[in-house]
């Protein structure tokens, strides 16, 4: 069996956390979930800290902006700016559609930016469709 694709979902409402995984679950792309549900617990993951120790390299990053603890705009730059994590796709999944964000987002290189819709059809859609770029149709970056 070929390995997982590791991904990495930073963000604090449990109610999208489980809806992701639902989403994914369906998926028929081999792959782990993992989550942090603030920025400081997700670079602590990244960086391989503590409790982390062991943890997988992502291969994809599902970042909300709005996090407790440390936002999404300080992690994206962390990851950006360190070269051992800065090759890991980001895609910003907020329910910001703020144009101050978006571009910020951009200049910190996200990969991509995606509003998430209010209900759970929609969201669930987006998912989806994230799934069947990033997960099937993109080459993500191997570790």
């Amino acid at each position: 069996m070929a390995k997982p694709i590791e991904i990495l979902l930073v963000e604090d409402n449990l109610g999208d956390v489980d809806l992701t995984r639902e989403v994914l679950q369906e998926s028929t792309v081999h792959h782990r979930l993992h989550v942090a549900r603030d920025g400081m617990e997700a670079m602590a993951f990244l960086r391989r800290d503590g409790k982390y120790a062991d943890s997988p390299r992502p291969n994809l990053i599902l970042l909300d902006l709005n996090l407790p603890r440390k936002d999404g705009r300080e992690v994206l730059k962390e990851i950006k700016e360190t070269d051992s994590l800065k090759r890991i796709p980001v895609i910003v999944l907020t329910s910001s559609d703020a144009d101050a964000d978006i571009n910020k987002s951009y200049e910190l290189h996200a990969n991509c930016y995606l509003t998430k819709p209010s209900g759970f059809d929609e969201l669930s859609e987006t998912l989806k469709a994230v799934e069947s770029f990033w997960l099937k149709k993109v080459k993500l970056p191997p570790y």
